[in-house]
């Protein structure tokens, strides 16, 4: 069998045809050419169209069958991994009422803040687990606010890969894992959390079907197959946040193992099986794929909104002629520490590790006679690589035992300057795999077709290509400091 899997990212739409049987990826495909852009009518503000995302989605999958590497006749499975937190709203008949407020959007912040206080910091973190903050839910809190007549005719609401799974089927389902992403499923009851509802003045009705991840979503229209050359009635089988799903991918699913990915934001993510919750709420805690009710199984989310997005935005001042690899090259040819030049690369709205404020990015220490373009590339690598240690210290002052993370070679993690900064700033030993999130949502499809026949699946797991282990913490340890001193500065 061939599965799909469908990777809706910020950026760009991955999708990959990954047989089953031999364990391999045989034809992947992106889509659209240049990075999909976002919409900030606001400062802080993000949004995107589903109808775009949808777009996309489908030109991905034309190309992919355009590269002749399989028998589309074959294809028995999709899955979907897609961008987290995100707000879709359906009208009565289905139609999307506005573009979707995306995952770095900040607007909702104080919405959630003042949630928070009016349910209680007590109930939103040891059933929520979570603070309110911008989340899904307090988007449509915003949304309620400030739109209200388009509030009105919201019947339903998504997350962007129930979306996806609607526009291919015909139904309209979410899961547990998205509603906590969401922020609005309470763990000690097992349901959509009614004080949270009841405070917003949301009706429960707006949440669609709730399934398991790895379960059948709908099978596929006839209309669509049709459009896109494939058998009608195949089944989405799968469907997962891109963060659960990296983690999945890597074969991350017990306690103790952690995934990390570098993509447009930073992610560490830890599974654990507490109700875990940090009191200040600057790491997040989600369902995993995994996740049952009798059976815990939690993803301890850090997350830092401007790591390739930075990178993108210095490639765009230094003329986009040049490639990333290019880049990488400019950054190994100055020292570590970029001869004092530090980066702050905060620049892509709230940071829920800096307590959901707005820092900004920033420059520090230029020196008109010293920096060059090299040492800015350098000094944003190292800064991304530092504000993980950061992020990676609230979770050990959590508890967390951090040791190994594995994650994909891909993005970041292909610059070396990028690895040699992170290895040994956090002092995390590294495992890379040739690993994606469209690979791991057709690992994901396969399970759930598997696990909806009440079989078990095949083994998905695959083995590290490249192990890097931490050797010159000394030379980044001072560089480490200067940068949480600036970064000190700026909080106060």
């Amino acid at each position: 069998m061939i599965a799909i899997g469908i990777d809706l990212g910020t950026s760009f739409i991955k999708v990959s045809a990954y047989d089953t049987v031999a364990a391999v990826c045989v034809a992947a495909a992106q889509y659209p050419e240049k990075e999909c852009g976002i919409v900030s009518r606001e400062p802080n503000w993000a949004e995107q169209s589903p109808a775009d995302w949808w777009h996309h989605v489908k030109q991905a999958i034309l190309l992919l069958h355009a590269q002749n590497k399989y028998d589309p006749a074959a294809i028995g499975a999709i899955g979907i991994a897609y961008q987290m937190h995100g707000l879709v709203c359906l009208d009565e008949h289905n139609q999307v009422l506005r573009d979707s407020i995306i995952w770095c959007d900040s607007r909702a912040v104080e919405i959630g803040n003042q949630a928070m206080n009016a349910i209680g910091e007590d109930y939103c973190l040891n059933h929520l687990l979570n603070a309110p903050g911008n989340f899904t839910a307090s988007k449509l809190a915003w949304v309620k606010k400030n739109e209200p007549e388009l509030f009105a005719k919201i019947k339903t609401i998504l997350l962007p890969g129930d979306f996806i799974a609607y526009q291919l089927t015909g139904k309209l389902s979410t899961t547990v894992s998205a509603l906590t992403e969401a922020v609005c499923w309470d763990f000690k009851t097992n349901t959509v959390s009614e004080k949270l509802m009841d405070y917003f003045g949301f009706d429960a009705s707006i949440i669609p079907e709730i399934k398991d991840n790895f379960e059948i979503h709908g099978n596929l229209l006839d209309t669509v197959a049709k459009e896109l050359g494939l058998p009608a009635g195949i089944p989405v089988s799968y469907k997962a946040g891109d963060q659960p799903n990296n983690a999945f991918s890597l074969n991350v699913m017990k306690e103790g193992e952690m995934a990390a990915t570098a993509g447009t934001s930073g992610v560490i993510y830890a599974v654990t099986e507490k109700l875990f919750h940090d009191v200040q709420s600057r790491v997040n805690t989600f369902a995993h794929v995994n996740h049952l009710a009798a059976n815990h199984s939690l993803g301890v989310l850090m997350c830092i909104n401007g790591t390739g997005i930075l990178y993108k935005y210095i490639r765009s001042i230094l003329g986009k002629n040049l490639s990333y690899a290019e880049l990488n090259e400019l950054a190994a040819a100055v020292p570590v520490g970029s001869e004092g030049l530090l980066m702050l690369p905060f620049g892509n709205g709230a940071e829920r590790i800096l307590g959901n404020r707005t820092v900004g990015s920033h420059l520090l220490n230029l020196n008109f006679n010293i920096h060059t373009p090299s040492h800015i590339v350098r000094a944003a690598l190292e800064g991304i690589a530092f504000a993980f240690q950061y992020g990676l210290n609230i979770m050990r002052e959590n508890g967390i035992q951090l040791s190994v993370v594995k994650a994909p070679r891909a993005n970041l993690f292909l610059s070396e300057v990028f690895i040699d900064a992170f290895v040994n700033t956090t002092g995390l030993t590294l495992e890379l795999y040739e690993a994606d999130g469209s690979i791991g949502a057709a690992k994901g499809a396969c399970a759930g077709v598997f696990m909806s026949e009440k079989k078990e699946p095949p083994l998905l797991a695959a083995n590290a290509v490249r192990v890097i282990h931490p050797d010159k913490q000394n030379l980044y340890d001072d560089h480490y400091n200067n940068w949480e001193t600036e970064l000190k500065k700026k909080l106060q």
